[in-house]
């Protein structure tokens, strides 16, 4: 008795706004009959109100054939009756069948509208994944094609021959990386793309920092107030170097790359700095999608594969987070990932269990004088 009880206490929870407007028609009804002089107010209230609840509640088509043949049925009775008793024309009961296609025609687009949006739905889930098998399954041959590639680099006595197997190999190693990169963004709307956790931004800059030290250009780091975000540190690592790649192969060595971090209300902004050429205002608003390129004639090995600043909107949309880019054409670029604050505190050293995770993304060849500008 108690679980029939529970159940029913919850079929009345998700159903009460559909007993309120049950109820709201039945008051409309009742100054339909009572107030005849004025019926015509009440009357189109009630069909007015089926509308509205329905384009929130989106009824299965039975309960909505029933509710509608009932609604049909109250508000052409009461002018029924009152055509009867001579105190409304005919032609007045002629609106209830008209307003009812009306209201049945506009149940036909909606429900076409939305088999139309489970099917998008449906085909987008559908590409996501073959994009993430296929990259997937590339993974293996192209890194056994890759270590064949290099043997016969290495042991190639002609030395044409060797700079052939070269070529394949970058190729090769471009390919890879393509594949890595779409089956991080493949991933990106699945249930266990995070392992959230509390991180501290600022550390973290300077782990990027260390990482990217080495390269040939000239570092500074700007760290604000301490924050803590909820976040994967694994990812927004993988970010931050996705922003710090972006800004190495598109500024010359003498260029100045810094990274900074700040508070922006309640939001963290980690942020990349360069001093390349920067980027035309018009192509600020596609810069993070994917495979999206300022220059499209730029060569390949500065321009990549257009991918990087798209795995970095991915990820901070992930955490909830956005992007956003500012540049000034001829004195370079600032890119920033703006994510919540946490008010959590960083954990205690220990063991740190992992879900599967994408590999980490290579980072594209530099050149040590790559031409200076900014884009993916």
């Amino acid at each position: 008795m108690t679980i029939r009880r529970r159940r029913a206490l919850g079929r009345l929870r998700s159903s009460w706004v559909d007993i309120a407007w049950v109820i709201f028609v039945g008051l409309n009804l009742a100054a339909m009959r009572l107030l005849p002089a004025w019926q015509t107010v009440p009357f189109l209230i009630i069909w007015v109100s089926l509308t509205v609840i329905y384009g929130f509640r989106m009824w299965r088509l039975q309960p909505t054939i029933m509710t509608l043949a009932a609604v049909t049925v109250a508000t052409g009775g009461v002018i029924g009756v009152q055509v009867l008793q001579g105190q409304e024309e005919g032609e007045y009961l002629v609106e209830v069948p008209l307003i009812a296609m009306m209201f049945l025609v506009m149940v036909w687009h909606g429900r076409r509208r939305l088999a139309a949006m489970a099917e998008n739905l449906r085909l987008l889930e559908q590409q996501r994944r073959f994009i993430q098998d296929a990259s997937h399954e590339l993974g293996t041959p192209i890194t056994v094609a890759l270590g064949h590639t290099q043997l016969i680099e290495q042991a190639a006595t002609d030395p044409l021959i060797a700079a052939d197997a070269r070529v394949v190999a970058d190729e090769l190693s471009r390919l890879r990386r393509l594949a890595t990169r779409l089956l991080l963004l493949a991933s990106a709307g699945s249930p266990d793309f995070l392992d959230l956790a509390p991180v501290e931004v600022n550390p973290l800059m300077v782990e990027a920092l260390d990482r990217w030290r080495q390269t040939p250009r000239r570092w500074s780091q700007r760290l604000g107030a301490e924050a803590i975000v909820l976040a994967d540190r694994d990812q927004l690592a993988l970010a931050l170097d996705a922003l710090i790649e972006n800004a190495v192969a598109h500024t010359g060595v003498d260029g100045r790359i810094e990274l900074s971090t700040h508070l922006e209300g309640t939001s963290v902004v980690l942020g990349v700095a360069d001093s390349g050429d920067g980027i035309p205002a018009g192509e600020l608003r596609r810069i993070f999608d994917r495979f999206a390129r300022v220059d499209a004639h730029r060569n390949r090995k500065a321009g990549g594969v257009g991918l990087g600043l798209a795995i970095v909107k991915a990820i901070a949309e992930a955490h909830h987070g956005s992007v956003r880019a500012h540049s000034t054409v001829g004195k370079g670029s600032l890119f920033e990932v703006v994510l919540p604050q946490s008010m959590a505190r960083q954990p205690g050293p220990g063991p740190r269990r992992r879900q599967a995770q994408p590999a980490r993304i290579e980072p594209e060849p530099t050149e040590p004088a790559a031409a200076p500008s900014t884009q993916p």
